[in-house]
């Protein structure tokens, strides 16, 4: 695990760098490592620490008395109240633990709980997307490595899976046929996934591709089955060109389809786009859309 400056630790704990120093220099809260020049270095366990503490003095814990706690206690308190809070918030404080130890009992246990209280949708756009924005962030300060994203990644995937499965509908003349897949060598797949949960869930027709779908196959799919929406997500430079000659391609081959498209390459980036093509810069908009086909 990487060190952290005092700076990461604050945007990552959203503890103030002023307050961190504080706690250190009253309460031996952390003691971190300093470097030649004097400057504080921070480890994994600091994090783990300081993400605890956050969570208990959010919730009203003096920072007085979790200083006196036991590193045991500050764990077993943080695992009480997350089982008891139904907090957006404490509950995606809890998944970041459980992805940096590798906890998948501890994960399951989260996951189960709020999609039991929620249902899967609302887990989704309420704590699993948040979540993964967080990790985002962590990625970008070296908080988190590869394997630790892939961990969690995988364990949400087989959530989806188990929830599509269940969505077996009887269709009606009157639904729509939505084809999704992800771009050759696109390879982030679960808010695709989620999109195939959306559409099913809604009594709709979903052509599920997958990952890394080269443009010709997709036009032969078009084809055979001319269907009314397509959906993708960008979240990288697509192989075949750049990401706007990529968008306006998808929307002058499929002209009697809706494009629908997602991901960080698109969202919010000033895009020259057919008139065929909506982007959908937040999940609600792609369930508005759907509610009003039905």
């Amino acid at each position: 695990m990487s060190n952290y400056s005092i700076k990461d630790l604050e945007v990552l704990s959203g503890i103030k760098a002023h307050t961190l120093r504080i706690w250190e220099q009253r309460y031996n809260l952390i003691a971190p490592l300093r470097s030649d020049t004097n400057i504080r270095q921070y480890n994994g366990e600091d994090l783990k620490l300081l993400l605890n503490v956050s969570l208990l003095n959010d919730n009203g814990y003096k920072i007085s008395k979790i200083a006196s706690m036991t590193h045991d206690q500050v764990i077993e308190e943080v695992i009480s109240l997350t089982e008891k809070n139904s907090k957006f918030s404490d509950q995606i404080h809890a998944l970041t633990l459980s992805m940096i130890d590798i906890d998948e009992p501890r994960f399951e246990k989260i996951i189960s709980k709020n999609i039991l209280q929620l249902g899967l949708e609302k887990t989704m756009i309420n704590i699993i997307y948040p979540f993964f924005t967080k990790i985002g962030l962590m990625w970008q300060t070296g908080s988190i490595n590869p394997a630790q994203e892939h961990f969690i990644s995988n364990l949400v995937r087989q959530k989806l899976i188990v929830a599509i499965d269940g969505q077996y509908n009887i269709l009606t003349e009157k639904a729509k046929k939505f084809l999704l897949f992800l771009s050759e060598g696109e390879l982030h797949e679960l808010s695709l996934l989620f999109t195939h949960y959306i559409v099913k869930s809604r009594m709709q027709k979903s052509i599920y591709l997958g990952q890394s779908l080269p443009f010709q196959d997709l036009h032969k799919i078009y084809i055979s089955h001319k269907p009314e929406y397509i959906v993708t997500s960008i979240t990288s430079t697509p192989k075949e060109c750049s990401v706007q000659d990529y968008v306006l391609m998808l929307g002058n081959s499929f002209p009697n389809s809706t494009i629908l498209l997602s991901g960080y390459q698109v969202v919010g980036q000033d895009l020259k786009i057919t008139s065929n093509t909506i982007i959908l810069n937040k999940i609600d908009d792609l369930i508005d859309l759907i509610e009003d086909i039905k």
